[in-house]
């Protein structure tokens, strides 16, 4: 990517409802590393979104796409309203726009327990949780988006897509991110497929390919589990669980149901990357009824911001830049373990979570 330390531009896109809000709490947070740290970085804030179709017609305009595509990564607030649709119905989503535009193949979902952090799952090994849903994000039944088809009023249909390319790409990924989580944690990360392969010719396919993949990554466990099982496992005992690949729509839903086993879509960060683009959002959406009443938790993003900081540093930004994100996401933990609580249980509002976790970071 060629990234220079002193010089990283990232595109602000802070989108709809509680997405401004959280958007400009962790910029705040965001501002305190930069400063500490001496990050070269640079932020323009572009408009898209719903209230932006609303406005003017388009949900994110051309140019606004083409800066954010030059950009050296994309820090997304969140997208959509429920009042503002497109003619046939369907959501205003210029996220998905990006996903698939930009080739983000993979949607990254971290799943962590926080300390401190009210948990829903009684079991004391609830605390243990820390595993990543790896959404495919460019096709699955997601690649039927706008191209569903209804037969003379009697039948829909939307047609699932899995391909070896993205396959492959995914579960390299996969692996690859199985070594480095092995390398930080200091124990063995199982990757392990979500599909139905049972069923579907495509989701054997799928398996058919990963399981190819696998076998060039003989050092890192390779396991399968069909969708429904998983469903109830992740209930059950998720803190048995490191990466899991799957399918768009079942990483959808998958990494929501994760979020719940945290504490909430508040704590839930992620990241969409491709081989040459990344943008990072929380996994929430707009938050409609709770919109402006200063109560949203900016918790995901700010994780969210600590995942872009460390991609950056990756692709060649610098070591000052991952170690800016080890101390965000460590902030983080050191507040919700002080006693700070988010207002979803009963505690602070988004400037006063920002500030709180701000407070840990020294400087």
């Amino acid at each position: 990517m060629g990234l220079k330390s002193n010089s990283v531009h990232v595109a602000v896109m802070p989108g709809d409802g509680i997405g401004v809000e959280v958007t400009e709490a962790a910029m705040g947070v965001l501002g305190k590393l930069v400063r500490r740290h001496g990050l070269g970085l640079s932020t323009e804030s572009l408009q898209a979104g719903a209230f932006a179709y609303q406005e003017t017609g388009t949900a994110m305009s051309e140019p606004v796409f083409e800066r954010a595509r030059q950009a050296d990564a994309i820090l997304l607030g969140a997208m959509g309203w429920p009042g503002i649709r497109y003619p046939d119905g369907t959501e205003i989503a210029p996220q998905l726009d990006l996903r698939f535009r930009l080739g983000l193949y993979a949607g990254v979902r971290p799943i962590r327990a926080i300390p401190g952090v009210k948990l829903p799952l009684a079991d004391a090994r609830a605390a243990q949780i820390d595993m990543v849903i790896l959404r495919e994000s460019t096709e699955g039944l997601f690649a039927a988006r706008g191209r569903g088809e209804i037969i003379e009023d009697r039948e829909a249909r939307d047609t699932m897509v899995i391909t070896r390319a993205t396959t492959e790409r995914l579960s390299r990924f996969a692996f690859r991110l199985a070594e480095r989580r092995a390398a930080r944690l200091g124990r063995k990360q199982t990757v392990t497929l979500v599909d139905k392969a049972n069923v579907f010719t495509g989701f054997a396919f799928m398996r058919k390919v990963f399981l190819e993949v696998a076998q060039t990554f003989p050092e890192v466990p390779a396991a399968t589990h069909y969708i429904d099982a998983m469903a109830l496992d992740l209930v059950r005992r998720p803190w048995d669980f490191d990466v899991l690949p799957t399918e768009n729509m079942f990483g959808d839903i998958l990494s929501d149901l994760g979020a719940g086993l945290i504490g909430g879509m508040g704590y839930a960060p992620s990241a969409d990357i491709g081989d040459d683009h990344a943008v990072f959002q929380p996994s929430h959406g707009t938050g409609p009824d709770i919109a402006g009443k200063g109560i949203a938790n900016p918790t995901a993003m700010i994780l969210s911001a600590a995942l872009m900081l460390d991609w950056l540093g990756a692709e060649g930004a610098g070591q000052a830049w991952s170690d800016a994100a080890a101390e965000l996401e460590a902030a983080v933990d050191a507040a919700f373990r002080g006693g700070l609580r988010s207002a979803e249980f009963g505690g602070s509002g988004t400037a006063e979570v920002a500030r709180a976790i701000a407070a840990e970071i020294p400087g």
